[in-house]
């Protein structure tokens, strides 16, 4: 029998006793009392056992909360916002915090979409208190922000802002932290909801997940609630050491509760690749080899390597963005529909496509890689990279590489996937150009259509995010000639409200468990087989040059020549 609240009247003798199945709702009067013999129910009353609410919005959420009775799980006009918790970021004074973490954190408290519990929990080693960390994320989230600042958000969310210092290898300071967060149970209501941001180096994923897994704070059997791990990439270096890296963080964490972030599915643009293919009847049927020639899969850096010598010069383009980026693009765009938009379902499916991705037969024509000398970009001269600072005289690191890819899949059979990163490149740009076969017969003089070229389709993901169709069209006048036309959309026009940043949708995904934008080990181990075999062919040769402010090295315009072919210019 459900028993009463503490500070509620007993019951009275009349009332009949029920089962909790049976239980008539709160403040229906009892049977035979002077209500129900006055007044008609307006509806019949619904047979025991049933209620008007699904079964699954009585029952709690993980952290202990009831859920809420009206809130209907299907109705996506909602917010989603998390459970109360803490967000534990390791290497909190690195460049990721400063730029995208803690001003996404404020972003969203911004939108409302932050529980009053939600604690920023920062680990660095610096020598600093809970005050000197709240200033210096103040300036981070104030300069960094993308909605408009306003003091009243920034008070609430810096009212539960701490930091706890140490270094990595420190048992004490670890534990330290594990004292905090049991602290912070019963202080702001966490119920034991915590996440852990590695915004490190991988080289230190080990000894911090191996000081996580000491102090026990990935156990959940204390204090209940539910603990989750965020993992930047790279996820190891290759194969065999990304199989390890799984091995120690499935250990420690369950794999559910692993989310490997790749900050490229969060874009909106990214995510409207789906709507584009499996909302709309218009381009699923022509999405196959019958209708496309070939895809072309771009992401264009205008900066050099900046600070990050030490970390580039050992891991270089294919390692840094195709293995993951540019492979994850890839996998979107030529998955076949999922049975459901869930995170096991499309992960099938983008897995079946990375299975089926294979590196090309003649690797020394169709893998090229470069290397960038100085040049002029924006009207500046840059030094090229072997003059960058910090990195040796004779590195034979690549800084570009263009890869021709197969998909060997019946939708996808003869169609190569071509896929280009590069640093010091004319500007920033990342887009997905589907390019569809001609017309198998023109009715026109070949003088017609000389400024006529293949229909594409371009999916912009960065940095104005869009989509443009190209097509032929008569051009006005007295004659038929026809030539290309493009038709723009951009999120900024069509929109009134702003894409929010990637880091904003991944953050609060992590906070809520949708793993959906997050691949799992089997995706990034397939990734790392396909980029392992260019690495072997590599190691030991030398990158083709070119100049800074060029788009690449001119073997890679010669790997699309040979067979009829050009780069899009983005």
């Amino acid at each position: 029998m459900t028993q009463p609240a503490a500070d509620a009247p007993e019951a009275s003798a009349t009332t009949p006793e029920t089962t909790d199945a049976g239980a008539p709702p709160p403040g229906t009067p009892a049977e035979g009392s002077p209500a129900t013999n006055t007044i008609p129910a307006a509806e019949p009353a619904e047979p025991a056992g049933t209620s008007p609410i699904p079964p699954g919005q009585l029952t709690a959420t993980p952290g202990g909360r009831a859920a809420n009775p009206l809130r209907d799980a299907a109705d996506r006009r909602l917010p989603r916002v998390p459970e109360p918790c803490a967000l534990v970021i390791f290497g909190v004074t690195g460049d990721l915090s400063r730029k995208k973490l803690i001003p996404a954190i404020y972003d969203l408290a911004n939108r409302d979409l932050l529980p009053p519990g939600f604690v920023v929990l920062g680990f660095a080693r610096r020598d600093w208190g809970d005050g000197e960390f709240e200033d210096v994320c103040r300036e981070w989230a104030k300069s960094g922000a993308r909605t408009q600042w306003r003091e009243d958000a920034w008070e609430r969310l810096s009212e539960n802002i701490k930091f706890v210092a140490g270094s990595f290898d420190d048992d004490a300071a670890f534990d330290h932290l594990d004292a905090t967060l049991k602290e912070l149970h019963d202080e702001h209501g966490i119920l034991g909801n915590a996440a852990f941001y590695l915004s490190i180096p991988p080289s230190l994923f080990p000894v911090v997940l191996n000081q996580i897994e000491r102090t026990k704070m990935a156990d959940t059997t204390t204090d209940g609630g539910w603990r989750r791990v965020v993992v930047e990439k790279p996820f190891g270096h290759d194969l065999e050491s990304s199989k390890e890296l799984n091995r120690l963080v499935d250990n420690v964490f369950s794999p559910e509760n692993v989310f490997r972030i790749d900050h490229y599915l969060g874009k909106e643009t990214v995510q409207n690749l789906l709507a584009l293919r499996f909302a709309n009847q218009l381009f699923e049927p022509i999405w196959n080899a019958h209708y496309v020639d070939s895809v072309q899969i771009t992401m264009a850096e205008d900066v050099g390597i900046g600070t990050r010598a030490g970390f580039y010069d050992k891991t270089g383009t294919a390692r840094d963005v195709i293995q993951n980026h540019l492979l994850q693009l890839l996998a979107l765009a030529a998955m076949e529909e999922p049975v459901s938009f869930t995170a096991d379902a499309i992960r099938t499916e983008k897995l079946k496509v990375l299975h089926a991705t294979k590196p090309p037969a003649d690797l020394e024509h169709d893998a090229i890689r470069g290397q960038y000398e100085q040049g002029w970009l924006a009207g500046q001269r840059v030094p090229g990279y072997l003059q960058e600072k910090d990195i040796p005289g004779d590195s034979t690191t690549e800084t570009y590489a263009a890869i021709k890819l197969g998909i060997h899949t019946r939708r996808w059979a003869g169609v190569p996937f071509y896929v280009r990163a590069g640093k010091r490149l004319p500007r920033r740009v990342t887009e997905i150009a589907v390019l569809f076969k001609k017309a198998p017969h023109l009715p026109f003089a070949n003088t017609d259509t000389e400024a006529l070229g293949r229909n594409q389709l371009v999916i912009k993901v960065q940095p104005d995010e869009g989509m443009t169709l190209k097509f032929g069209s008569k051009v006005p006048g007295s004659a038929m000639e026809v030539r290309d036309v493009a038709m723009d959309f951009l999120y900024g026009e069509a929109f009134t409200e702003s894409s929010p940043e990637a880091y904003e949708r991944l953050i609060l995904d992590v906070l809520v468990g949708d793993s959906t934008l997050f691949p799992n080990a089997d995706e990034v181990e397939a990734s790392w087989v396909v980029i392992d075999a260019l690495e072997d062919f590599w190691q030991g040769t030398t990158p083709h040059k070119y100049r800074a402010g060029e788009w690449g090295p001119r073997a890679a315009d010669e790997m699309l020549e040979r067979e009829g072919r050009n780069w899009r210019r983005p």
